[in-house]
């Protein structure tokens, strides 16, 4: 079995995630999103984030600091129901370490993770109203998946994580 890159980079420590790593992640989640939805919003990143994905998922995730500090993570999963596949669940760089290749670099690391235990798919999601993140997954390669419904002309999926929770479906063939 291979285990995950954890050389540096850009010079920034990169370890697996674990239990301990759940509410220091949660604090820097509003900030980081500069307040995206407010209250709102802010309550569904969290929900997004159980402490389980702290504690199961641990091997296939990742976590960037620099001085102690929380810079980047990217919480990931081989899938146990789709043996071809591989899915990144929720993915965070710091405002003032973006355009530096980090997340990229993330990303790359889990693909190849991927790769390495046979997967040849990797699926995200997001937020229809996340433009950002959109640009950033099609920058990567990956394919905004057709949905029965657009939202500012992407094909969305409704209430896909629940009653009006529509999402963003990517694809990336590795």
């Amino acid at each position: 079995m291979t285990t995950p890159d954890l050389t540096p980079l850009a010079g920034h420590r990169v370890r697996h995630p674990g239990p301990d790593d759940h509410l220091p992640v949660l604090a820097v989640l509003d900030t980081w999103w500069g307040g995206l939805g407010g209250d709102e919003g802010s309550r569904q990143r969290a929900l997004l984030l159980p402490k389980l994905m702290f504690q199961h998922f641990t091997g296939s995730s990742f976590l960037v600091t620099a001085d102690d500090r929380i810079v980047a993570f990217l919480i990931g999963f081989l899938s146990p129901s789709r043996p071809a596949e591989s899915y990144i669940h929720f993915v965070g760089v710091d405002p003032a370490e973006r355009g530096k290749g980090l997340g990229a670099a993330l990303y790359e690391r889990f693909f190849a993770y991927s790769r390495a235990h046979g997967r040849s798919t990797v699926r995200a999601i997001t937020s229809p109203v996340n433009k950002g993140s959109h640009a950033f997954h099609t920058r990567l390669g990956f394919v905004t998946e057709a949905g029965p419904k657009e939202v500012g002309g992407l094909p969305v999926q409704p209430d896909y994580d629940g009653p009006g929770l529509d999402r963003l479906s990517f694809r990336k063939d590795l």
